[in-house]
């Protein structure tokens, strides 16, 4: 007989007014297991989480930790049960050392002062247990992204957790990184913790768990074996069809679009670049690959007219470009889809057509007499634009809030392609969106730029820049390599680049390169 699962849903069902995020959801995690947890965007992943963490309450179902019933909507009672979350985006003080981080709240409010001895012994039994190396008296501000995700699991298991919700734990690593947190992972389990690992990339759920748990519509779909599962057929369970990513094929790249010589904006900061220099030309995809923090988005921010105070010289089909002024550069040829497509991307409160034309306000097609906007017109092409990529909605007048991930995202894609651009700045284009989604924007990329837009992708999956680039660089401390063709450096040397180590290929003196 089987060992009785540490964690258990029955029947678990979670209903927002007519919207049911989960529904009739049952699932067992067993003792020293990895269970990964996979669906699209609103599939049911994060309320489901939210259920066990006791950030919500269930209309129906339980859910057993040990076989005993966790209370409903109380985080203290999940704790208490020994389940423990690290999110993608780290809840660390970086004015704390890493000792005083992982103690924060674990102790009484009425104790005169902290007792560091036991504290810092346990946390050493700890650190020698799972490998988790890093410096307790360690100023966090001072640590890399992958010794933070170690404090997050520290602080977890400090609390004497025995489940563990990893939240796209590696969205934030290079490749090293991502190894290693693997390798953790197996030390962790192999002494009885049990993890659920949340990620849309398949390669890692592939690596790193035993069983799949595959939601759709808030249902369980399927709940397989890794070590019989194939990548296409958890995308199709994921989609509830086949979804084929698409492949780049060999265009000779066209006359020079954009050209960035010397650009620095002053300062020492990993944000702050450093003599970046890079060209791009028509039919061309160029990847810039990095973790974030270190420069991508200045320069995405000046590329879109958000920053004028750079040293050096930016042109744009052999003009200079309007630094700081998003219009003039919007109006010059650029197709803008940015990092954050909910702060950035789009005013949530406002309808999908308002969303649509607001680039393109002072043109003759939405504007009459230099100031009336045509909201009829509008309309009529936002119809035009959401039946062409494809946004699911109830149409041009409904609230652009109402729109999953992966159709915001295609709203942008509408907006920011529709007027065949000749250069497109696409920062993180896919970041959180499912299978299907992605497949879709990469397709309208790939469309572009064999229509002759050169193209700008920054991303930190490196799976994707491997697939849909012409030439990758490096960014790493304000600093970028030279772009070489795809597939001259492998991703191991691109890993070793992110984390500032390694051949930058082309780089400056005094940059990386030169061990500085």
């Amino acid at each position: 007989m089987s060992n009785p699962p540490v964690l258990e849903f029955r029947g678990v069902t979670k209903r927002f007014g007519t919207l049911t995020a989960n529904d009739d959801v049952s699932l067992t995690l067993q003792q020293g297991e990895v269970l990964a947890l996979l669906g699209e965007n609103g599939a049911g992943k994060t309320t489901l989480m939210n259920i066990l963490f006791g950030h919500y309450q269930a209309d129906e179902g339980d859910i057993l930790v040990d076989g005993e019933v966790l209370p409903s909507g109380s985080t203290q009672a999940a704790i208490n049960a020994g389940i423990g979350m690290v999110h993608q985006h780290f809840t660390l003080a970086d004015n704390l050392t890493v000792l005083e981080n992982i103690t924060l709240g674990t102790e009484s409010l009425w104790s005169w002062r902290q007792d560091q001895a036991n504290s810092r012994k346990k946390l050493a039994a700890m650190i020698s247990d799972y490998g988790l190396v890093v410096d307790p008296d360690a100023m966090v501000s001072e640590l890399s992204v992958g010794e933070r995700q170690r404090v997050e699991i520290l602080k977890a298991l400090y609390r004497d957790a025995r489940i563990l919700i990893l939240d796209e734990p590696t969205a934030v690593l290079t490749p090293q990184e991502s190894e290693r947190l693997f390798a953790t992972l197996k030390s962790i389990t192999a002494k009885g913790l049990a993890i659920i690992f949340i990620s849309h990339k398949l390669h890692e759920i592939l690596a790193v768990s035993n069983r799949i748990a595959v939601l759709r519509r808030g249902a369980i779909v399927g709940t397989l074996e890794t070590a019989t599962s194939r990548r296409e057929q958890l995308a199709e369970l994921m989609v509830g069809r086949t979804v084929t990513r698409p492949k780049l094929s060999a265009i000779k790249p066209g006359d020079l679009v954009l050209e960035i010589n010397d650009v620095s904006t002053g300062g020492t900061g990993a944000t702050e670049l450093k003599e970046i220099d890079l060209t791009l030309h028509q039919h061309e995809i160029v990847g810039i690959a990095g973790v974030a923090g270190n420069g991508q988005g200045t320069l995405a921010d000046i590329l879109s007219g958000l920053r004028s105070d750079f040293s050096g010289t930016i042109e744009l089909n052999g003009q200079m470009l309007a630094a700081g002024n998003p219009r003039a550069i919007v109006a010059s040829g650029v197709g803008r889809i940015p990092e954050d497509r909910h702060a950035r991307g789009v005013v949530a409160n406002m309808d999908i057509w308002e969303n649509l034309i607001s680039e393109d306000l002072r043109s003759d097609e939405i504007c009459r007499a230099g100031f009336i906007i045509d909201g009829a017109g509008a309309r009529v092409r936002a119809e035009k634009q959401i039946e062409d990529f494809d946004v699911r909605c109830k149409g041009p007048d409904a609230e652009t809030r109402l729109l999953s991930g992966g159709n915001m995202q295609k709203l942008i894609l509408a907006r920011a392609l529709s007027n065949t651009p000749s250069f497109i700045l696409a920062n993180q284009p896919v970041r959180g969106l499912d299978e299907g989604a992605i497949a879709y924007v990469q397709e309208q990329l790939l469309e572009a730029r064999k229509r002759g837009a050169a193209i700008l992708l920054i991303s930190e999956d490196l799976d994707e820049l491997m697939t849909l680039t012409d030439r990758i660089a490096v960014m790493s401390h304000g600093m970028l390599s030279s772009a070489l063709p795809t597939g001259e450096r492998s991703i191991a040397e691109i890993g070793l680049m992110m984390a500032g180590h390694g051949d930058q290929g082309g780089a400056k003196p005094g940059s990386l390169a030169d061990g500085h």
